[in-house]
């Protein structure tokens, strides 16, 4: 990277900065797809295992420690939270999978909203998928892999947790999980790795939303 280059960047990330320094506020939980809110805004949606650090990462992204509610009981989101930021775009927190504390028609009716949701929002630009660092992809992620390539909706892979691991075994597993998206035809190229806690890579990942969505200050 030139010199330029690189202040070219360093501006873009500033500029990304204060964008999720905006007002942002919680619009509504929606608990079925004819709830959703107009699909007038670009909206970006934040999927993952249960227990995954979704909520955390939205409230890193924003600087807010309460905004999503974030719990230490897997299964706890089961609607789809919208916020607002900045009255420019939608960040979309979708119900985990692969593990919740409720039964299994309860489990199928949240998950499958999740899945309706993907499949026919005109106005999702990327969903973001979020994979713990410590373990990487796992057999229950192929699953919405699939539903997102199948549906040809973009998403990235996000690495949570990621100051759990050291710096070698963190740059292994972003070489892994890159090689096992590689002939996904929907999936981004680029991995990032992120701490809801350091705030690694928090900075890098405004600015990939802010540039998907399209949004200018």
């Amino acid at each position: 990277m030139t010199e330029s280059e690189a202040e070219q960047y360093a501006a873009e990330i500033e500029a990304a900065r204060v964008l999720f320094a905006r007002p942002v506020s919680f619009v509504m939980g929606a608990v079925s797809v004819d709830q959703l809110p107009s699909a007038e805004l670009p909206e970006v949606a934040f999927a993952g295992r249960s227990n995954v650090g979704k909520s955390s990462l939205i409230n890193a992204l924003v600087g807010q420690n309460h905004l999503a509610r974030a719990s230490n009981e897997p299964g706890r989101t089961r609607e789809l939270n919208f916020f607002l930021l900045n009255d420019a775009l939608h960040m979309v927190d979708l119900p985990g999978y692969g593990w919740a504390r409720a039964s299994k028609v309860a489990v199928k009716k949240f998950q499958n909203l999740g899945r309706d949701y993907l499949r026919g929002r005109p106005n999702l630009k990327r969903a973001y998928l979020l994979i713990d660092a410590r373990h990487g992809l796992k057999e229950v992620d192929n699953e919405p892999m699939d539903a997102l390539d199948k549906a040809a909706v973009s998403y990235q892979i996000v690495l949570t947790k990621a100051d759990k691991i050291k710096p070698a075994e963190r740059a292994r597993v972003i070489e892994a999980t890159q090689a096992g998206i590689r002939k996904r035809p929907a999936a981004h190229p680029i991995v990032l790795a992120t701490s809801s806690e350091t705030g690694l890579g928090i900075p890098e990942l405004r600015l990939e939303i802010m540039q998907t969505c399209g949004v200018t200050l």
